[in-house]
């Protein structure tokens, strides 16, 4: 599911990220793959949850805040079961992870999270909280916030 969506022919439209969650839960469902039925039922309750909190249809750019919310959530629970020694469960904890990012769009390139870095650093922003600030709107729902901190932190330090 990674990559650029497909083309739809003409007169159908693309499926937004939520149906196609839907989709391959369905899909699980027929298989009789429950644990991947459970992993896709929950990011869908997280989402209808996200809905209520909102009032109103969560976007495509919100689904994708829930689901990298359900990583992130994973792979805490992968390094909390990895340091009290339950590694059979933290790979399971990753693996969900890993299916989750199946249905994120592709990642940006981290030359392009450099770039803006560098650009509002030449604007005159000299504090991290300032250049995060400018950063990172840039990139929501594309790029994870850490990967996002660790360069502008990296561009940050080269510019002094």
């Amino acid at each position: 599911m990674r990559g650029a969506a497909p083309t739809p022919p003409p007169g159908l439209s693309v499926p937004s990220l939520a149906e196609q969650l839907r989709g391959a839960m369905n899909e699980a469902r027929k298989h009789r793959d429950s644990a991947r039925t459970i992993l896709l039922s929950t990011i869908l309750a997280d989402i209808k949850n996200r809905e209520f909190e909102l009032k109103h249809p969560v976007t495509d750019d919100e689904v994708v805040e829930v689901v990298r919310r359900g990583i992130k959530r994973r792979h805490e629970a992968a390094e909390a079961y990895t340091a009290g020694k339950r590694p059979d469960v933290a790979e399971k904890e990753l693996g969900e992870a890993k299916a989750l990012e199946a249905f994120l769009p592709p990642a940006v390139d981290p030359e392009e999270i450099r770039q803006a870095a560098r650009v509002a650093i030449g604007t005159g922003a000299k504090d991290l909280g300032k250049l995060m600030g400018i950063v990172m709107p840039q990139f929501k729902g594309r790029a994870d916030g850490k990967v996002v901190n660790q360069i502008v932190r990296e561009e940050l330090a080269a510019s002094v």
